[in-house]
C-alpha cells in the first residue's frame, strides 16, 4: 500500500483535504531538517479530533466510497491519511487538539515489521507533549507528524538532502497553489478563506483561467444534469502571450508549457481533481493551446467519475464527454484565432512586409517579398551579374528558413523567442544607412521611409529616436 504512486505533493495533498474537511481555515507545512531525525509536519486549525474520532480515523478504511458525503468533505474511501502518509516515511504521527485537551495515535511501520501485526501506539498526554511541533497546536486542530521519511529523502545525505528536499518543497508549492486555488482565493460559497504555508512561505492561488486578466475569453457555461446533480462545464480562451504581463507569463510557463496545460480541468466541490486532458476527445496541439474548460462535480457523482485513491486521476462520464466533444469544437476555433491573430495583425499593418505568405493548394509556404523597397533598391544598386548572385542568395535564405525549429521554440518558450535588434547606438548609424540604400541622396520621402522602417521592424524599440530622424532629416 506504500506503492500506490502517491508524490510528495498529491500526499500532502491527500493531508489538507482532511483539514478542508475538518473546516480548518489555515494549514501550516513544516519540514525540518536541522533534528537528528528529520520531520515533516502539517498543522492546521481545524475542529479537531476526540480519542474515539481519532482511532476511527487512523483505521485503513475508516469510511467507504459509498458512504454519502456532506458538502466540504473532500474524504472518499477513509484511506488517504494513512496511504498518502506511509508513502513517504514509515513513521505516522497525528495529534489532535479539542478544547486544550490532546489526543494522539501512531502507526509505526517499524513496529509492525518487528511483531508482525496491525498494532497502533496510542501515546498519553505527557508523550504527545514531547513531539516536535506540538507546541504550536492552538485549542482546537490537528498535527500530522512524518518522521523516518525514507522515501521523501531519498537515502540522499549531506548538502544534497537540502537540495533534493528544497527541489521538492518547490513543485509541492505550485502543486498545492493550483490544486487548492479556490480555497487559496476564497471563492468557495460557504466556507472562509483558506490560508496555506510552507515552511513559512504563504503559498498564492494559481488561477489556471488567468481570470484577472481582461483579456481572458469566458464563454457560455454549460450545465448537464446527471441523477439529479448538476455539472457545470465552464469554457475559457485564455489571452494571446503579448497581452499577458512578464509575471503572469513567467507564472503560468513555470508550471509547464502551455500546450500541456491546455485541456479540461475537473473540480470536486471546489478541490482540483485533474487537468491538461482532452481525455482523448481531440489530440493537444496548436489550435487549442489557449483553451481551458473548467469542470464541476458534487461528491454524490464520485461513482461516476472513477476517482482513484489519490484523488489525482478522474474520467469523465459518457453524458460529460459528449457535451465536452461539442463544446471543443466551439472553443477550438477562438483559441486558433486569438493564437494567429497577433502575427496576423502584424502583417495586415505593414502594405508592404518583408515576408508574404501564400496558401497554394491547400498547403502554405512563406516567401521574401521581392518587391520589398529595400530589396527593389540594393538589386536596383547590382550589376547584371551579381543580381543573379542575389537571386540564388536570396533562393537560399527562403529554403533553409528553419520552419520546424521555429515552431518548437515559439511552442515552448513563444516570449523567449526574440529576433537581432539594434541597439541604441547603432539606430542613428543604420538609419543613415537604409537612407542611403533607399534614396541614393535623392527623392527622399519620408512616409515610404517610415514604411520600410516599419516593415523591417528593426527599429521596434526605439521608435522615438526614428521619429526624430525622420523630423531632423528628411522633412
Amino acid at each position: 500500500m506504500r506503492d500506490l504512486g502517491y508524490s510528495l505533493e498529491t500526499a500532502v495533498a491527500d493531508l489538507l483535504d482532511n483539514s478542508i474537511s475538518a473546516e480548518a481555515t489555515e494549514a501550516r507545512i513544516f519540514c525540518d531538517l536541522t533534528q537528528q531525525s528529520p520531520v515533516l509536519a502539517v498543522i492546521d486549525n481545524g475542529k479537531g479530533m476526540d480519542a474515539d474520532e481519532l482511532i476511527e480515523a487512523m483505521r485503513y478504511g475508516s469510511s467507504g466510497p459509498a458512504e454519502q458525503r456532506l458538502p466540504g468533505d473532500l474524504g472518499r474511501f477513509g484511506l488517504g491519511l494513512k496511504t498518502a502518509s506511509l508513502s513517504q516515511c514509515r513513521r505516522l504521527t497525528v495529534v489532535s487538539a479539542q478544547n486544550n485537551v490532546l489526543h494522539s495515535a501512531e502507526w509505526d511501520l517499524n513496529l509492525i515489521d518487528e511483531r508482525d501485526d496491525w498494532l497502533i501506539s496510542v501515546l498519553d498526554n505527557e508523550e504527545a507533549r514531547q513531539l516536535p511541533f506540538v507546541e504550536m497546536l492552538g485549542k482546537n486542530g490537528t498535527l500530522i507528524l512524518w518522521r523516518d521519511l525514507d522515501r521523501l529523502l531519498e537515502d540522499v545525505t549531506g548538502p544534497e538532502q537540502h537540495e533534493v528536499i528544497n527541489e521538492k518543497l518547490d513543485a509541492l508549492g505550485k502543486h498545492l497553489s493550483l490544486v487548492f486555488h479556490r480555497y487559496l482565493s476564497g471563492e468557495i460559497r460557504g466556507r472562509k478563506k483558506l490560508s496555506v504555508s510552507v515552511n513559512g512561505h504563504n503559498l498564492e492561488a494559481c488561477d489556471p483561467f488567468c481570470r484577472s486578466n481582461s483579456a481572458t475569453q469566458r464563454l457560455p457555461e454549460e450545465i448537464i444534469r446527471i441523477d439529479g446533480a448538476r455539472v457545470k462545464m465552464q469554457p475559457y480562451i485564455l489571452p494571446h502571450h503579448g497581452k499577458l504581463s512578464a509575471t503572469e507569463y513567467d507564472y503560468y510557463q513555470s508550471r509547464s508549457d502551455f500546450i500541456s496545460n491546455q485541456g479540461a480541468y475537473i473540480y470536486r466541490d471546489g478541490r482540483l481533481m485533474a487537468w491538461g486532458d482532452w481525455f482523448r476527445l481531440i489530440p493537444k496541439g496548436e489550435n487549442t493551446k489557449l483553451a481551458r474548460v473548467q469542470i464541476d462535480f458534487p461528491t454524490r457523482l464520485d461513482e461516476s467519475w472513477t476517482i482513484d485513491i489519490k484523488k489525482s486521476r478522474a474520467s469523465p462520464p459518457l453524458q460529460v464527454r459528449n457535451r465536452l466533444k461539442q463544446v471543443i469544437g466551439k472553443i477550438s476555433d477562438r483559441s486558433t484565432t486569438v493564437h494567429r491573430g497577433r502575427g496576423k495583425k502584424l502583417f495586415d499593418e505593414i502594405k508592404t512586409p518583408v515576408w508574404e505568405r501564400y496558401a497554394d493548394q491547400g498547403q502554405i509556404r512563406y516567401s521574401l517579398n521581392r518587391k520589398h523597397p529595400l530589396v527593389a533598391a540594393v538589386e536596383a544598386n547590382l550589376e547584371d551579374g551579381s543580381r543573379g548572385s542575389l537571386d540564388i542568395l536570396l533562393q537560399a535564405i527562403v529554403a533553409s528558413l528553419p520552419i520546424e525549429m521555429i515552431y518548437s521554440d515559439c511552442a515552448t518558450d513563444l516570449k523567449d523567442v526574440r529576433q537581432s535588434q539594434v541597439t541604441e547606438d547603432e539606430v542613428i548609424d543604420k538609419l543613415e544607412a537604409l537612407k542611403d540604400i533607399l534614396f541614393d541622396g535623392k527623392n527622399i520621402n519620408a512616409e515610404n521611409f517610415r514604411e520600410v522602417i516599419n516593415s523591417t521592424r528593426f527599429f521596434e524599440a526605439h521608435s522615438d529616436m526614428v521619429e526624430r530622424f525622420i523630423k531632423e532629416k528628411l522633412i
